[in-house]
């Protein structure tokens, strides 16, 4: 499994609360039901932070 930075599990843990909480929202404005779209989201926001996260495939 790929180590990700402090910062990078934190903003997946923010995403994923968000989503649980109905609050998170896709590129499109549609509400994100997938907890893959969630980690996806964490991620792709860490990576714009600088935070250390492995490259997309």
């Amino acid at each position: 499994m790929a180590k990700y930075s402090e910062k990078a599990s934190e903003k997946v843990g923010k995403a994923m609360h968000e989503m649980k909480e109905g609050d998170l929202k896709s590129g499109s404005g549609k509400k994100v039901t997938s907890k893959k779209q969630a980690v996806a989201i964490g991620l792709s926001e860490a990576r714009k932070e600088g935070a250390k996260v492995p490259k997309k495939k």
